[in-house]
């Protein structure tokens, strides 16, 4: 039997109503910052994505765009001056970033309870307690669309494929929280020829590498859900990590790419400014 199609947006507007109440229970105005360096249509495009979802749940959205040549330092003033605004609800650097520019270093002069991305090493570490308030956004994504099914994921065998500071250790970490087993896979896995073994065991397979149809669909186990992160393009077609064809013949969930984790993503980016909202005032 087909797999069912975990699609993100029917999830994502109900999770945005309770955003909309979150912001009422806050009874502050949210504002999330946006900050982009030097010109990028892809980062421009998804800013304006932000935009129009953030307005939708009442959320003001400013947006800063400094020139390419910003050096680090400035842009590390710039972040501390809306640190001490309270008025700022939340804080996103728009990717990438010149070359010139760490992100790993500028992340954590984002404060804490503004970082809306929840990569500030404060807030992973929170995670690692099950202490987190503010989660990294696909992470979150993938979580809810595995809790969507109904599945209980304690004791499951879980295979996670990536292992990105953004999505694949954070991920780990969640599913971890809830029990589960988990196997990390990366680019060693692959070279030791590993690979296909760990996939084929899972119960719930997750993949996020940013490679085109990386896992064959007969590798995909009878009855397993799959989460594909991946968002590739092949010729005019958009394509995921995963063979979606082949893997869709024999899981019991799958998403689909485009459609899946994506429409869901940009709304956690908002659960977590209304997250921040409330700490505020706390």
């Amino acid at each position: 039997m087909p797999a069912k199609l975990l699609e993100g947006k029917p999830l994502a507007e109900a999770i945005k109503e309770e955003i909309r109440q979150d912001i009422k229970s806050c009874g502050l105005k949210p504002v999330l910052a946006s900050i982009q360096v030097g010109e990028n249509a892809g980062a421009e495009s998804y800013a304006r994505a932000q935009k129009k979802t953030a307005e939708s749940l009442g959320i003001e959205y400013r947006f800063s765009k400094l020139p390419a040549d910003t050096a680090e330092n400035s842009l590390i003033e710039f972040i501390k001056q809306l640190n001490l605004d309270a008025g700022i609800s939340g804080i996103i650097i728009q990717m990438p970033l010149p070359a010139h520019i760490d992100y790993k270093k500028i992340s954590q002069y984002i404060e804490p309870d503004k970082d809306v991305e929840g990569m500030h090493p404060q807030n992973i570490g929170k995670i690692v307690f099950g202490k987190a308030k503010i989660l990294p956004c696909t992470p979150a994504a993938c979580m809810q669309l595995l809790k969507s099914t109904g599945t209980e994921l304690y004791g499951k065998e879980v295979v996670v494929v990536g292992h990105s500071e953004i999505v694949g250790k954070p991920l780990t970490l969640l599913l971890l929280e809830e029990f589960a087993t988990v196997t990390t896979c990366h680019i060693g896995t692959s070279k030791a020829g590993k690979l296909e073994a760990h996939v084929r065991g899972a119960d719930i397979l997750i993949v996020a590498v940013g490679k085109a149809n990386l896992i064959p669909g007969d590798w995909v186990k009878e009855g397993a859900i799959v989460i594909d992160v991946g968002i590739n393009r092949v010729g005019e077609k958009i394509v995921g990590d995963v063979d979606f064809e082949k893997a869709a013949n024999k899981a019991s969930f799958i998403t689909p790419v485009p459609g899946g984790v994506g429409p869901l993503t940009v709304t956690m980016l908002m659960k977590n400014v209304a997250a921040s909202c409330k700490l505020a005032k706390a």
